[in-house]
């Protein structure tokens, strides 16, 4: 019988992957005298294995970078990990190991893997957000946005779970727990490093317009989530004061789109952070403990517009502008701190929200607009929320306009108390990128008794992480090593302490893609390079990839 050659799929690829190895056969350059193909892929967490989420994504980028290799175009497809955060600590605290070890340990595993698979991967641009040699630029950049003031250091109410002692984003909370270790998460008002990106939220709401091939609905949902709101700034003013004086100089102030409705107002809700609420339940334990559970309640939007409304009466009043007469003041659990002022204005008969609370709680009811000759019903009063198609009734001067001319009067007489003006608001927040973990970019700023919050210089970047800690589930333990926290004020030379704060770990995977596109030079955040393979020209990853990650990797 004669002998037939076997198929060997397994020596066939190992020879294969062998001489592309040796001849670096996806090494790639700038060439300006060939089209240039940027192909990339989301960037994996080193979680320690690849799953069918991972295959399924960079299969399809390789498929497309072959096809444009074979038409003639110099591809580029890279390919690095996401490498800093949480998981890392936590499983570092499981297995009693420096996060770091894990980390490299999982990265040297699931590279491998990605090799196994034949990819026409650059290697050579392989990058790890956990390297100092990466989080340099973090630094650099972040110092850069300080001094433009689009950095800055405030003190803001934050979700906080106290299991894992960090700050959690509001998409992190599920049914007011936290969404790794289950914990009831807390309001805390801490301070952290805020990137301002409200300066921007008009240009980011016109440029929607400029987005071509987008789906419509993708560009309203953006639209949405910038949520520009034109309205009405006002306060209430109040004589309510404490040991230092009067609370916020005297004056309860509310944001409203619906100015119209002014004079059916018949209480005003406060969040339970709010110093009002607070001085209140000094004398009151009822209250205090209605605060404490507000405390624990969901932030996110969708939840506070399905919630229960629940609330308390405070026993403080204030004094309407327009009418001079006193207003209640409820702790609301559906009034958002973070949210405008932090209150709101109650009109029962023409907001859904106030209407429910109202009802509940037994409050007055004022119809103060009319839609023509429609009779007014609480039974029907669905057909009223939001129109702005009335006029106003029972509002002294006011009666008889429309919409836009009763918003103008009514700003015009609160500017002329100096007591209001027509104001947007966004929806948009700034970005909190201040965590209280220690697995993360380090934040480049060293504490000085004598000058305040200090940057660190640029020629003392980066501030290197420790990569020997061991976390044992009691706090982030940087604040336990004196070696990273002593140091020396760059403007007085007296004995300072760095910032223990990290980064949010997007603000590593915000930028991978350009740095991907360099030379990886050690003195440029990104360089000419970069000028020629930006902007990429395929990305994959996106939701598909995240839910076969959740799926694949409990």
């Amino acid at each position: 019988m004669q002998d037939k050659q076997q198929y060997k799929p397994a020596d066939i690829e190992r020879a294969a992957q062998q001489h592309w190895d040796a001849t670096q056969a996806f090494r790639v350059q700038a060439d300006a005298s060939k089209p240039k193909y940027y192909c990339l892929s989301m960037f994996p967490y080193p979680s320690g294995k690849l799953h069918m989420g991972h295959v399924r994504n960079y299969t399809i980028g390789d498929v497309l970078s072959r096809f444009h290799k074979m038409k003639g175009y110099n591809v580029l497809q890279p390919m690095g990990w996401d490498a800093f955060g949480l998981p890392a600590e936590n499983a570092a605290i499981k297995n009693k190991v420096p996060p770091a070890k894990w980390t490299y340990d999982n990265i040297a595993y699931m590279k491998q893997q990605l090799k196994s698979l034949g990819f026409a991967i650059d290697w050579s641009r392989e990058l790890a957000t956990c390297t100092p040699e990466y989080y340099k630029w973090n630094q650099w950049l972040f110092l850069r946005m300080l001094e433009k003031g689009i950095a800055e250091r405030k003190t803001q109410v934050v979700n906080w779970d106290p299991v894992d002692q960090t700050v959690l984003a509001n998409e992190q909370v599920i049914d007011g727990r936290g969404w790794r270790t289950g914990a009831l998460v807390e309001k805390r008002e801490i301070p952290g490093y805020y990137l301002k990106i409200t300066d921007y939220a008009d240009e980011l709401l016109s440029d929607l317009d400029e987005l071509t091939g987008w789906p419509e609905r993708v560009k309203l949902m953006q639209a949405n989530w910038i949520g520009k709101s034109t309205g009405v700034r006002f306060a209430f003013k109040h004589d309510i004061a404490d040991d230092a004086g009067p609370i916020n100089d005297g004056k309860l102030w509310v944001f409203t789109t619906r100015a119209d409705t002014i004079m059916g107002v018949t209480f005003c809700a406060v969040a339970a952070e709010h110093p009002l609420a607070l001085h209140a339940a000094k004398g009151n334990p009822e209250l205090a403990a209605f605060i404490e559970k507000c405390k624990h309640g969901s932030v996110m939007e969708a939840d506070m517009a399905t919630m229960e409304k629940e609330g308390l009466p405070t026993g403080l009043f204030v004094t309407h502008p327009l009418t001079g007469k006193q207003v209640e003041v409820w702790v609301g659990n559906y009034v958002l701190m973070s949210y405008g002022d932090g209150a709101v204005m109650g009109v029962p008969a023409h907001d859904e929200r106030d209407f429910a609370f109202a009802k509940k709680y037994g409050i007055a009811i004022k119809q103060v607009v009319a839609l023509g000759d429609k009779p007014y019903s609480l039974d029907a009063w669905q057909e009223w929320y939001g129109s702005k198609d009335g006029t106003c009734i029972n509002s002294g001067k006011y009666d008889g306009l429309g919409y836009e001319a009763a918003v103008d009067a009514i700003a015009a007489d609160l500017a002329a108390q100096g007591v209001g003006e027509k104001k947007v608001q966004w929806r948009l927040r700034d970005w909190g990128i201040s965590r209280q973990r220690y697995w993360g970019c380090p934040i480049p700023i060293i504490h000085c008794d004598s000058c305040g919050s200090v940057p660190v210089p640029d020629d003392q970047l980066p501030v290197v992480l420790p990569e020997d800690c061991v976390p044992d589930g009691s706090g982030n333990p940087l604040n336990k090593r004196d070696d990273f926290l002593a140091c020396t004020c760059p403007s007085c030379g007296k004995p300072a302490r760095r910032e223990t704060d990290t980064m949010d770990t997007f603000v590593d995977s915000s930028w991978y893609y350009a740095r991907y596109a360099t030379t990886f030079g050690a003195d440029k955040m990104v360089d000419d390079e970069t000028n020629y393979w930006m902007t990429v020209d395929q990305y994959i990853g996106g939701i598909e990839h995240a839910i076969l990650h959740l799926l694949y990797s409990r």
